[in-house]
């Protein structure tokens, strides 16, 4: 069981470790991932780096190269557009079938309780709203709303949202001081409470709607990025993956 757990905890920290030199930046779009320096920076051995740079590979931030071994993977525009609105299908679908098939009382309450600490985050001026506390709670809402129906979804959902900028919470920790951008979340929790909403009544076309048009703030804030305010890519280290 000791060599188990071991071995789980050696994959993980493999994962996690490579994962987070290439969203930081650190290894640059198009570098050719070595396992030897990998696994000596890392401090780990090679056989759990492989399986790391396997799933890396299947969440789409590393790309084989025919000759063998793995290349950071570059993104263009679009594909980080494609990916954002390929998690609000995945979580339109969720929802659709959540409010399909109805959602127990606990649930239902689960969710009406995260709404309740959202609203409490954004109160007051836009200056002084809670918005560390704002992103951990959305992250919370989203995860939640993921757990709720079918764990095929799920997993899909997961999957998708394991890419840079693809998540519900993309960007959000790097506009915090921009007065715009603050402004909008209280149009995000409006969406929120509208999509809990439908679930409480059982409305699926309703709920995948609102969850597909929740999803596009995540365009919207690249767009703002990279359109008006060129200014916050420096904050953005995993835009080093974006050419083009």
């Amino acid at each position: 069981m000791i060599e188990k757990s071991d071995r789980a905890i050696q994959s993980q920290r493999a994962l996690m470790g490579v994962r987070d030199l290439i969203v930081s930046g650190e290894i640059r779009a198009g570098a050719r991932l070595s396992e030897v320096a990998l696994a000596e920076r890392l401090g780990i051995s090679r056989t759990p780096l492989r399986a790391a740079l396997a799933r890396l590979g299947q969440e789409g931030l590393v790309d084989a190269i025919p000759s063998g071994g793995y290349a950071v993977r570059s993104f263009s525009r679009e594909d980080v557009i494609d990916a954002i609105e390929l998690r609000g299908v995945l979580e339109g679908t969720a929802l659709r079938l959540v409010a399909e098939r109805g959602l127990a009382p606990a649930r239902l309450a689960e969710l009406h309780r995260l709404l309740s600490e959202l609203d409490a985050s954004l109160r007051g001026d836009i200056a002084d709203m809670d918005f560390d506390r704002y992103v951990d709670l959305n992250a919370a809402f989203h995860e939640l709303l993921w757990s709720l129906g079918s764990r095929t979804v799920r997993r899909e959902i997961e999957r998708v949202t394991s890419l840079p900028f693809a998540s519900p919470s993309a960007f959000l920790d790097k506009q915090a001081d921009v007065p715009a951008f603050r402004r909008s979340l209280y149009g995000a929790q409006a969406q929120h409470r509208a999509m809990v909403s439908a679930i409480e009544l059982r409305e699926g076309a309703r709920a995948e709607s609102l969850a597909r048009e929740h999803a596009r703030l995540a365009r919207h804030n690249l767009e703002h990025v990279l359109d008006e305010d060129r200014s916050l890519i420096r904050r953005v280290s995993a835009l080093s993956l974006v050419v083009g």
